[in-house]
């Protein structure tokens, strides 16, 4: 069973997987946790790992993806965390987008991807498309 751990994508990554029919047999739940009060309240994302490292960070992306493991009945949680425009600074610019894969049983894997500042909607499209693509090597 998987889980999403939504920031900067809103939910498309749970959208995608729910638009295969059937989907309900290996899709648990998503969670879109836009703010950081929704990122420690749904997550258990810990409030000093936000003012430490801020949203977009590995740090936060590894905890939304465990806390979206415990916070479900997944095996498999996917979660993202990012700038996708328009804006950003000069040390987290538009485009940067962290992710984090959890597995039951096994270590958390974490990487950010800088997709540029092709727009929001094309940054929320690849950052959607990433994570499927975790997933999928995931299932191997």
């Amino acid at each position: 069973m998987i889980a999403t751990a939504e920031s900067c994508t809103g939910g498309m990554v749970a959208a995608a997987l729910t638009d295969i029919p059937g989907s309900s047999a290996v899709v648990e739940r998503g969670f879109v946790t836009y703010t950081n009060a929704a990122k420690t309240e749904m997550l258990g994302v810990r409030p000093e790992t936000l003012a430490a490292h801020g949203a977009v960070s590995e740090e936060v992306a590894r905890e939304m993806a465990e806390g979206a493991l415990v916070y479900s009945h997944a095996t498999l949680a996917v979660a993202i965390t990012g700038i996708a425009g328009p804006g950003g600074s000069e040390f987290k610019p538009e485009g940067r987008v962290c992710f984090g894969l959890a597995q039951a049983g096994a270590q958390t894997n974490v990487e950010t991807v800088e997709f540029g500042a092709p727009g929001r909607d094309k940054v929320r499209s690849a950052a959607r498309d990433h994570a499927l693509g975790l997933l999928l090597r995931a299932l191997g």
